[in-house]
Order: C-alpha cells, then structure tokens, then sequence
C-alpha cells in the first residue's frame, strides 16, 4: 500500500520559490570587482535571475546543456547559481585556480556551451578559446563601465546582458532527477572527473547539512561562505541559506585576505562561515598582528584538510570562536561528517575533548559509511581498526559524468573515498590518511595526518606535511616538511622532541626538513604528489 501524500518535486526552483516568499527582504552582501560592497535582498536577486534566465532562453542552448562559470563569491554567482539550474540547464561551475590544460580539458569534456567569468580570468582563457569546441560564446561578470578589452569571440557583458529582460519569468516544470549543476574533481590523480548533481540531490544534501546536528543555520544567522562557490557548490551555503532565510554575505576575490574579512564580519555582524583550514590560520594571524577582534562571529566550519589543535584552542581561548571540523567529498556533495559534541560528552575532561574535537565528525543522516580492510570485510567501530572508508546515501554519486567504468564504485553501489579512517564507538570518524598517502614501513603502516596535526601544533611551526621516503631497511620512513612561523626558531632535533609519547616511538619522523613554502592544490589541500615529486631522489641512511 502506497501513502496518499502529495509528491511535490525537489527542486532548487522550490527553494527560490519559498525564499522570495517567506524571506523577501533578507540581505545579500557581497565585495566585486566593480563594488567593494553591493548589497541587495533576496527580492532582488530573484527578480535578477528571472532577468537572466530571460536572456539565456535567447541564447543558443538547449534543455541539459552545460553553462560553465569561472568566478568567485558574489551576487552575480548566486543568480547564475538559480537562473541556470532553474530553466532546466546544468550550471557547471570551474575552479579558476586550476592548470590551464585541466580547465581546457573540463571545458571540453564537460562541452560548455556558453562560459560565464569574471573579468581577472580572461587572461586566463583568450589563449584557450581556439581549443574551447564547444563554447559558443563568453559573458564577462561586470558593468559596462569596467567591461575589459578582450580578444575573447563572441563575448557580452552580463548587466548590458539581462538590462533589457522582463523580471518575470516562467520556469519550466523539471523532473527532480534533473541535473542541475556539475563540478569536476582536481584531478591530483589523472585528469579531472565530474560529478553530476540533481535537483533532489541537492536539496537533500541542503537539509541534511542545514541542521542543528551539522551547520545549524537558521534565520537567526548571518553567513559568509569563504569556501568558493567554484568547487562544490560553496559546501550547498547557497541554497542553504535561502531555505532558511540567513543573511549571506560574499567576500568575492577577498576570501584570504584578513583585513576584508575582519571589516566584513564586524561591519555585517557575522555569527557563521566556513572554509578551509588556511583561511582560518591566515585570518587567525591578522587579527593577532593587528589586535582585532571578532565579537559577533561564534563559529566556523573547517573542511577541506584537517585543522591543527592548537589554531582550534587559540580561536577557543583568544575570540571565542569555534572552529568544527568537517569532512567531504566532490562526490558527496560534498557533506559527508561534522563534528559536534554529543550531549553524553559535554562533562568529559579537557584532554579527552581535545582528542574529540580534531577528529571529522559524525555522518549526517543521509549518508551510510563502513570501513573496510583490503579483503572488503567491514571492519568494528573501536576507534582502534582502521581501514578504507567506503559510503552510501541520496547525495553520493552513483558513477562518473561519463565515466561508467571506474572502479571508484562497487558492485553493491558503495563508493570508495579513498580514505583511511577509524570510527570510535560514539561513532565519530578520524581521517588517519589517504590510501595513497599512508607510510607502509616494514610491514607497518604509519598515518601521516596525525604526524602533521601534532607538528602543526608546535608554537613555531606554520605548517607541516608528512610523506613516506625510500630507507634501505623499512622500504619507506615518515619525514616532515615543515615551515616556520615568522620571528620564530626550532631545531629538528626539538621538533622530533616534541612529538615524544605523543606518537608511537615507531611512527617518530626519520627527519625534518624546513621549507619556505609547501605545494597545494587548487582547492586549498597539501599536494603530498607534487611535494614526492620533488623529494624523490631523497634517500635515508640506515
């Protein structure tokens, strides 16, 4: 017997719907290129995707096809987020920081028809357009006033663009096994791979991730996504937010630069954000050099790669901030953990708490996990075991956008993350490596996360990455790479001190090299592939 309910789609366009309805004069703040502060409301951004999605029915494009975007966090965004998906195209949006052959290689798998970009990455595609086969034409995300010269082909600007378009719109009736939006993987291993989100998947993951257990974000909030919109769909925060009807506030091309971000959370009264670890430590160090603080802002999510202890209990002790952990994946849309503090453990003691905290959370309803060992056995959660975490659930992707055959997917639908993790019986899960990433030493294998957290706990250290090096005895021994904090001095022999009794005697680094600077991807991560690159013909004594 089936229930006699109405089956109403899930749609990114119920979402709009309900946010001009219910939210209409909710703000939207946000820093570009051309305004160092636009602000509008939720009204107005919705009667500005209807305009836009006017001037895409005039474009040459059809139901499906993908409409490309390489920009930052901002207003512009946000509308071509909405006016896309809504008239049933599939909004693809592009990591600018990328190498210039995985964006030409992404534009043309992915058969972009159109290209929407703000003005600084024109550089960066006149010399690919020749390459771009599909491409139809490019919208420059500005004014008339700051359009730039460009070689670029059949190029318009966005606000001459939609000027001239009617702000009412009828969107079409869309399926909520659509696809709506689409974001390729960096492509550390092999070329990039994209993921391919519906509408149904979206929402879900928005419910999922917007609950007290999680993000907890309410109408009650004022929220600065830091974490760009380019990659996987700003961790949901813009359709989030308009479910709930909070404040959004965009920094635009400013995400890492402290003295916009300090203006903007205490001009705007910011109480939430979220982004990658490097954001937090590069702001944390701004307001400690300028003795500022952040009264209103009371927490932040951190995902990406995990967050050191220590910047975690100083954002605690010296503003009051807390900074949670979280853990996701492209393919999971991303939010797949977060960590809050179960009401049984509130009383436990400090030291118990700490190794909490810097664990990746708990799953969110919605998402299924296991750990596996190398024979696919699922394997006891005792916070001792660890093994490779597969998972399950409504916003995972079930395959590659055309790429039916990776092995990434099993028989029984699991996907692989690629992670090594350990769940305690509280069910909270710690990422101890990469399965690419791990140290096998003598038979053994050594996390290298956990070495780097505890380096990057030393007052002098910056920041640390631990990768394996070729040893005559033990096929390969952990070495840490670390930078220095500035004005700041440690040995070697006080670092490897330092991580006494904390590890085991085995797991202890065979040596510390100091650099200058570490390798990252485009989304903010240690690239532990570039840095072995360079350190492959480093060889240990016996």
């Amino acid at each position: 017997m089936l229930g006699q309910m109405m089956n109403s789609p899930l749609t990114i366009n119920s979402v709009m719907n309900y946010a001009e309805k219910i939210h209409p004069n909710v703000e939207i703040v946000s820093v570009t290129s051309d305004n160092p502060r636009h602000r509008y409301t939720y009204k107005d951004a919705f009667a500005r995707v209807r305009q836009l999605a006017n001037a895409l029915k005039k474009l040459d494009v059809s139901p499906s096809d993908r409409i490309a975007t390489l920009a930052w966090n901002d207003y512009r965004h946000f509308e071509l987020y909405y006016a896309v998906s809504c008239s049933n195209y599939v909004c693809h949006t592009i990591n600018p920081r990328l190498f210039s052959e995985q964006i030409n290689f992404i534009i043309n798998h992915a058969q972009d028809q159109y290209v929407f970009l703000d003005p600084m990455f024109i550089g960066a595609l006149e010399p690919l357009q020749e390459q771009l086969k599909s491409v139809k034409g490019f919208i420059v995300l500005t004014s008339k006033n700051n359009m730039p010269d460009t070689n670029l082909n059949n190029v318009h600007c966005y606000e001459e663009l939609i000027a001239n378009e009617s702000t009412e719109f009828e969107f079409p009736n869309i399926d909520e096994n659509e696809a709506s939006s689409l974001c390729y993987t960096s492509g550390t291993t092999g070329d990039p791979k994209g993921v391919l989100y519906s509408h149904r998947s979206t929402i879900l993951h928005g419910l999922g991730a917007m609950v007290p257990n999680a993000f907890n974000i309410s109408n009650n909030e004022v929220v600065m996504p830091i974490v760009p919109m380019f990659h996987v769909n700003a961790w949901s925060l813009p359709y989030i937010c308009a479910m709930a009807g909070a404040k959004i506030v965009f920094p635009g091309n400013k995400m890492a630069d402290g003295e916009t971000l300090t203006s903007l959370i205490n001009d705007e009264r910011i109480t939430f954000s979220a982004g990658v670890p490097t954001v937090w430590l590069s702001l944390y160090n701004y307001l400690v050099e300028n003795n500022k603080s952040v009264p209103t802002l009371n927490r932040c999510i951190v995902g990406g790669s995990a967050c050191a202890l220590s910047l975690m209990k100083n954002y605690k002790q010296n503003f009051d901030v807390d900074l949670q952990q979280a853990w996701g994946m492209t393919e999971m849309s991303p939010v797949g953990t977060v960590n809050t503090l179960k009401s049984n453990l509130q009383g436990i003691d400090e030291t118990d708490q700490d190794k909490l905290i810097v664990k990746q959370g708990i799953p969110l309803y919605g998402v299924e996990t296991k750990i596996v060992d190398d024979e696919d056995n699922e394997l006891p959660w005792d916070g001792v075991k660890f093994g490779t975490l597969k998972v399950k659930g409504p916003w995972v992707a079930s395959e590659y956008y055309q790429l039916a055959d990776s092995d990434a997917f099993d028989e029984k639908g699991w996907f692989d993350t690629g992670d090594v993790c350990t769940f305690d019986s509280e069910g909270y899960m710690q990422i101890t490596d990469r399965t690419k990433d791990v140290i096998k030493s003598g038979g053994e294998w050594i996390s290298t996360i956990e070495i780097e957290n505890l380096a990057s706990d030393h007052s002098a250290i910056n920041e640390a990455a631990v990768i394996g090096i070729t040893h005559p005895k033990w096929d390969e021994r952990p070495v840490v790479f670390a930078i220095k904090n500035a004005n700041t001095d440690v040995s070697e022999a006080e670092l490897l001190s330092f991580l006494e009794g904390k590890i085991a005697k085995w797991w202890t680094p065979d040596a510390v090299v100091f650099v200058d600077q570490l390798p990252h991807t485009a989304t903010g991560k240690l690239d532990k592939k570039t840095l072995r690159k360079q350190f492959a013909d480093m060889r240990l004594e016996q």
